[in-house]
């Protein structure tokens, strides 16, 4: 069947309007590891208020807030998972858009590290949910373990958020050196590391990659939802 002369002056047949792009949406696996990543490290933070000038000793036990360490255990294992997720994405969708990059394959790695090492942090959350009084295995140490539990999980769930720390570097680098992801991700991606290393160089604190490590991955993740990064472009 053919098609029928068009008459002289007589408008083409209009074109069947593109569908809209689609946006990406494994960045949300980062947001939602984000989001979990402040609840079960900052606002589940299981230090008690102690006085000024004071410090943790044993006697604070009592005052440990045992249902904080038990948010802390679920929420913090669903971000360890949430990493996973995000760097198996991450290897499946922009990988293979920049195989001669070196930062875009050390970015899963250095998500799989921290997923590692945050499993292990959570984990002594839970020790204390466990052992501390109101939990199931109350009374299954004395106060000098129950102490020791504690001060593992001064720093412990803040430590492993290095590796995330890692991954923000190398996006800093892709988006400021090799253009393949926003220049304003790039430039706040760059913020976290420099902080990170200039806490660790002048004070040798361990774990302040814990606090800005989440808030960088959900800021980070939420451009590459609704950004136009190249690694996002359908």
């Amino acid at each position: 069947m053919t098609e029928p002369y068009a008459t002289p002056g007589a408008p083409a047949h209009p074109r069947p309007p593109r569908p809209a792009e689609g946006r990406a949406r494994w960045p949300w696996a980062g947001v939602a590891a984000g989001v979990l990543g402040i609840a079960a490290t900052l606002i589940s933070d299981v230090h008690p208020v102690v006085e000024k000038g004071e410090g943790y000793t044993s006697e604070y036990l009592d005052e440990v807030p045992r249902m904080m360490a038990h948010i802390s255990i679920v929420t913090g294992f669903a971000t360890v998972a949430l990493l996973l997720v995000l760097a198996a994405a991450w290897r499946r969708r922009v990988e293979p858009r920049l195989p001669g990059s070196t930062a875009a394959h050390l970015v899963p790695h250095a998500l799989t590290a921290s997923a590692g090492a945050l499993t292990l942090g959570y984990a002594w959350k839970g020790s204390l949910a466990l052992y501390l009084p109101g939990g199931v295995e109350a009374g299954g140490f004395d106060e000098a373990a129950l102490y020791t539990m504690f001060v593992l999980n001064d720093f412990g769930s803040f430590i492993g958020w290095l590796g995330v720390i890692v991954a923000a570097g190398a996006i800093a680098w892709m988006g400021l050196r090799e253009r393949t992801v926003s220049r304003w991700i790039g430039a706040i991606s760059l913020l976290p590391v420099l902080i990170v290393a200039g806490a660790v160089g002048s004070t040798g604190l361990p774990g302040f990659q814990g606090v800005i490590g989440p808030v960088w991955l959900t800021a980070a993740s939420l451009g590459l939802a609704f950004g136009r990064s190249t690694i996002v472009r359908d």
